[in-house]
């Protein structure tokens, strides 16, 4: 993937996909890319604006407290560079608070802008160390950046990331509640250690993971995406968890976890063939919550796409 250096008109296309983490046992290491997105289209302009449409739209096109253009600026003033008032258009359609990835997409689209604007010549490595320092952790920003399945460490500076494509027919549902949970609450609730037991168990799933979505074995999945690090301190806080964890290995369904840090489940079928049936596993445990909204997805194999317009 190029960084885009100039464009006929100056305006910058940039899509960057939905992502879901952890998948289980890959706490803050694992991620995949889903197809919904965030597209935005920039150029410099006299002033700053925000036209935004799709999801959480009134959020999106704040000019004040808003993510993407913090970090823009932030990034521009600590290179030294002048501040470039951009006129942005923004479609939205990754939810936000829902552990879809939202943050990622917002924090890599506003570095790849800076980059641009700023003339700033940053490698892809460099732009995807930077949004992982932003994030705290590698594994949304890789599979947001790269697409795909992503297994992400940090070492010092670096990033390593090892990725595969993942198998074509599955697909994904991501179901979401009616509520946001803010990342610093659902990471609140963790403990501070844990029991050689459960750290064994989170290795055995998590080293089964990798294998299952390079190898295509979904019916490795509902042991591959076992988890004792996380999923069992947030389950108060994340209702759909209890409810739709028990679901695994029924009715077309290989596998399911929370999406990032939650609310949301993400809850992988073996084909288009199940999606109907486990739509109908998935409403029937969630009867007498309030209703779920669920988003019946790919997997995204294309990561970031930053294009001319």
């Amino acid at each position: 993937m190029s960084i885009v250096s100039e464009s006929n008109d100056g305006c910058v296309r940039l899509r960057l996909p939905a992502t879901s983490a952890n998948l289980g046992p890959g706490f803050d290491t694992a991620a995949i890319a889903l197809d919904f997105y965030l597209d935005v289209q920039a150029e410099a302009a006299a002033e700053f604006s925000i036209t935004a449409t799709g999801r959480d739209a009134e959020r999106c096109s704040r000019l004040e407290d808003n993510l993407v253009l913090d970090i823009y600026r932030r990034l521009l003033t600590e290179q030294g560079r002048p501040i470039v008032p951009l006129a942005i258009r923004m479609d939205n359609q990754i939810p936000l608070g829902m552990g879809c990835g939202s943050s990622a997409a917002g924090r890599l689209a506003a570095i790849a802008l800076a980059v641009h604007f700023g003339d700033l010549h940053w490698t892809s490595d460099r732009i995807l160390r930077e949004a992982s320092v932003l994030e705290g952790h590698p594994d949304n920003a890789a599979a947001c950046w790269l697409g795909g399945f992503v297994a992400a460490a940090c070492e010092g500076t670096a990033v390593y990331v090892a990725r595969v494509v993942p198998p074509a027919e599955w697909r994904a549902i991501v179901v979401l509640p009616t509520e946001p949970l803010a990342t610093s609450k659902a990471r609140a609730v963790l403990p501070a250690s844990y029991t050689r037991a459960d750290v064994v168990i989170n290795l055995q799933s998590a080293a089964i993971l990798g294998l299952a979505f390079a190898q295509g074995r979904g019916d490795l999945l509902q042991v591959a995406m076992r988890d004792r690090i996380h999923q069992p301190y947030r389950a108060p806080i994340c209702p759909l968890l209890p409810r739709l964890l028990p679901l695994a290995g029924s009715n077309g369904i290989l596998g399911a976890a929370l999406s990032g840090a939650g609310p949301a489940m993400l809850v992988i079928v073996t084909g288009d063939e199940s999606l109907e049936t486990a739509s109908a596993a998935i409403r029937s445990a969630l009867n007498k919550m309030p209703e779920p909204e669920l988003i019946v997805c790919r997997f995204e194999s294309q990561g970031a796409l930053r294009t001319r317009s």
